[in-house]
């Protein structure tokens, strides 16, 4: 894929983010690059990346390998989500948010960490920074800190060097080199949530890292909660907090928690909504022709029988909107017409039988026989195609039905033009015997 580089939009601490854009389709996309002899961690991002798929993570869109200025660059390239992160939402909402975004928020992260769970992947760095905002949902991103549950425990040698992260994120077994697995990402949900309700980290009288670390892993502390916080919101900090990482509930079993009773409610909701317009839809008659009894119960009872030619050409005059059948826009002009179907019909004289008679076939439904006298001036009627006049269209008098009626170029007398006037005329015909036919198939 070509594609071009734009603008810096962020930096970690091992690659950059830039905008990029596809040089042939133009689509803009998120491209994370890093040089290549520094690329392992982007590299093992990229390998966890093609293997997922869900709406509650970033989005894969492939990765290459460039030389700029003769140095090499391994490229990952993603879904661009303008809003940012979660970070930044933070900050635009004046350094807090409110319980409702915040338990909003959660339950999609909740999601996310649950699909990378059953995948047997550790996010390993859950935090603010890592969230990204979509236009219906927030994603987790930044997997370079992931790894599978099979290769996170400690070897008791090399302790903290088998295990990363941001270190005020870190859960307390993490941080003494014992493990970090499942139960590690769901401390940092509780870390990320203390973030939303505060703007800062969950140990910000804590200047010094180290200082920090021992608090976690060595000291019976714990962050502490925001005092405006419902009862089930600090008692879901409880349990992402408990000390002992068996004791944390696991993704799916949290979704449970009272704390998302809303979340579910208006999950329900939706369900049912969506279930009882399924219903409703499989329960309401779809018109299969226009025959259909259904398609003409929206009319007044004074419009279901029309039994006269001049009663037809009125109902149909008055649909169009013009004063008289007769009074038509300049048809013979190409610029009053557009093309709605561009399949073109060929002219047939086969709806003439040997008893000189037109017999016509409507969407799909046989009428009777009709002396072709009446129609000295018609050659063919199709479902094929159609012209729309711009300012005065036939289509417009049965926009809840689909009629293609095409006239013929010229009539069964050979090289003569069919006249508006007597175009007219036909159709005022034709939908007076359609009908006087509908209403017979009803009786």
């Amino acid at each position: 894929m070509e594609w071009t580089r734009g603008d810096m939009i962020g930096r970690g601490s091992t690659a950059a983010v830039y905008l990029a854009a596809g040089v042939s389709s133009g689509d803009i996309f998120a491209v994370k690059s890093t040089e290549l002899s520094f690329s392992k961690l982007l590299q093992k991002e990229q390998s966890f990346l093609s293997n997922l798929n869900s709406p509650h993570l970033v989005k894969y869109m492939g990765f290459d390998i460039t030389n700029e200025n003769d140095c090499l660059f391994y490229n990952l390239f993603m879904e661009y989500l303008p809003r940012g992160t979660l970070r930044d939402e933070i900050r635009r909402q004046g350094g807090k948010l409110d319980e409702t975004k915040i338990r909003r928020y959660t339950w999609e992260i909740l999601h996310g960490l649950e699909y990378l769970h059953s995948n047997g992947l550790v996010h390993c760095d859950i935090k603010s920074s890592n969230i990204l905002m979509g236009s219906k949902n927030v994603k987790i991103s930044d997997l370079g800190c992931a790894t599978t549950v099979g290769k996170v425990t400690g070897d008791g040698d090399s302790g903290l060097g088998k295990f990363s992260g941001t270190p005020v994120f870190m859960a307390p077994e993490v941080v003494r080199g014992e493990e970090q697995g499942f139960e590690a990402d769901i401390w940092a949900l509780g870390c990320t949530v203390i973030e939303m309700a505060t703007g800062e980290n969950p140990w910000p009288e804590v200047d010094d890292p180290l200082s920090a670390l021992y608090r976690i892993g060595f000291s019976d502390d714990l962050p502490v909660f925001p005092s405006w916080f419902s009862e089930k919101a600090k008692h879901f900090l409880e349990i992402c907090f408990k000390k002992d990482p068996k004791q944390r509930m696991a993704a799916a079993e949290l979704l449970k928690h009272p704390f998302f009773e809303e979340m579910k409610s208006e999950t329900e909701q939706v369900k049912e909504l969506v279930a009882s317009s399924s219903s409703s839809s499989s329960s309401s008659s779809s018109p299969k022709s226009v025959f259909d009894h259904n398609v003409w119960d929206s009319f007044d009872e004074e419009n279901h029988e029309i039994s006269s030619l001049s009663s037809a050409s009125e109902r149909i005059e008055r649909l169009v909107g013009g004063d008289s059948v007769f009074t038509i826009s300049n048809w013979s002009s190409d610029q009053d017409w557009i093309t709605v179907r561009s399949n073109v019909v060929e002219e047939s004289d086969e709806f003439c039988d040997i008893n000189d008679t037109l017999e016509m076939s409507f969407m799909g439904v046989q009428l009777e026989e009709l002396p072709s006298s009446m129609f000295d001036y018609v050659n063919t009627i199709s479902s094929s195609s159609v012209k729309v006049g711009r300012k005065r269209g036939f289509l417009v008098a049965f926009e809840n039905v689909e009629i293609d009626i095409v006239p013929a170029k010229v009539s069964k007398r050979k090289n003569e033009k069919i006249s508006p006037v007597r175009y007219q005329l036909f159709l005022s015909l034709y939908f007076s015997f359609f009908y006087k036919k509908a209403n017979h198939v009803w009786k």
